[in-house]
């Protein structure tokens, strides 16, 4: 049974693997192919995207794998014939823990190590290209939107490095709208900014209040570019990013460098722990629904839609707990309610199931004077 489930697993993992990681990729495919990097960056980004792909599929792939097994040996009468031989509900569970505990083990190696390691360096190169003033802004021949509200445009790139023909539309203000046109320019860093110093231009300036136009003409003028570049940035420290010792442990330099409060940055923490138990709880849970009510040859899809309603539940218990863990740094404990109460399910599913008659009415004697 341990051997179908791991086969199913890695099956059921590669599905839904393939398929949040090709969602991600187009949306990648979207940001950096437009704004001009080569396929080896969006693969680097696609790579880095992986591990968070598979914290998501790899609990579904486990409840997946274990309600089709399951399923599968009560239509074939397997569990029936087991059962028979004298094996108790809690006897059967026991190559389902052990398949729950190997998913626990690479759900912890993804949320202890790859998940927050691999936000890191995706965070990191997402600043630097940001920072890349050449990759964002120097395209021939095309209009393209460095930040919302603003439209950017060059005819040529002369050897020299001179830009030539600009454009530059500015919309973001609701008070006024303003274009930039110039015969050249040139890109000047300016310390940490980036200064696009145009030559022998025109200002046209629209004032939305009454509609009026008024232009400037020009020798030389400098526009900050820098500020485009750097609004997309994503340097600065986030809680993903830190290891699981630090989020139990912030200092006020880590709360201070993230922006989070003490009870935020605990919650995340016991958060990875118990995404780790529910891997376990999603394969128990799966299993453990499957087996009780009756055989029936029309199949056990009464059970699977319980056992998904059990998902939710989990699932609706699990933001409950976040949202309190945090609210209070006190009230960390309840980042493991979701776990608690999967595993109280499960007992309570597999001590029914030892009990078929538990909850039926048991014949009354009949005795007749």
């Amino acid at each position: 049974m341990l051997s179908q489930l791991m086969v199913l697993f890695g099956f059921f993992s590669l599905v839904l693997v393939l398929i949040y990681w090709i969602n991600r990729a187009v949306v990648l495919f979207d940001q950096l192919i437009a704004d001009g990097q080569s396929a080896t960056v969006f693969l680097e980004f696609t790579a880095l995207t992986l591990p968070s792909v598979m914290r998501l599929a790899l609990p579904l792939a486990a409840f997946a794998a274990a309600v089709y097994v399951t399923n599968r040996m009560t239509t074939e009468s397997e569990l029936v014939v087991v059962q028979a031989t004298g094996y108790s509900a809690f006897r059967l569970a026991r190559p389902v823990l052990y398949f729950g505990l190997i998913v626990a083990a690479l759900m912890s190696l993804l949320m202890h190590f790859l998940v927050p390691m691999s936000r890191a360096q995706y965070d990191q190169r997402l600043a630097e290209i940001s920072q890349s003033v050449t990759a964002r802004l120097l395209t021939e021949g095309q209009f393209i939107e460095p930040a919302r509200g603003v439209t950017f445009y060059i005819r040529a790139i002369s050897p020299a490095g001179e830009l030539q023909d600009i454009f530059l539309s500015d919309t973001r203000s609701e008070v006024e709208h303003t274009t930039y046109t110039a015969s050249r320019a040139y890109l000047v860093q300016d310390g940490d900014d980036t200064q696009l110093v145009m030559i022998d231009g025109m200002v046209q300036s629209l004032r939305l209040e009454d509609d009026r136009l008024s232009t400037t003409e020009f020798a030389d003028f400098a526009y900050n570019v820098g500020s485009l570049i750097n609004s997309t940035s994503s340097a600065r420290l986030r809680s993903s990013h830190l290891s699981t010792w630090q989020l139990l442990n912030p200092t006020p330099e880590i709360k201070a460098a993230t922006r989070e409060e003490t009870a935020t940055l605990l919650s995340r923490g016991h958060d990875r722990f118990n995404q780790a138990l529910l891997g376990t709880v999603a394969a128990l849970l799966g299993f453990a629904t499957l087996l009780i009510g009756n055989f029936s040859r029309f199949g056990v899809w009464r059970q699977i839609i319980a056992a998904i309603f059990l998902i939710v539940l989990i699932k609706g218990i699990e933001s409950a707990g976040l949202n309190a863990a945090r609210s209070d740094s006190n009230l960390w404990f309840a980042t493991y309610l979701p776990s608690v109460a999967g595993f109280v399910i499960v007992w309570f599913l597999l001590f029914w199931a030892s009990r078929p008659n538990l909850f039926k009415r048991r014949a009354r004697d009949i005795t007749f004077s």
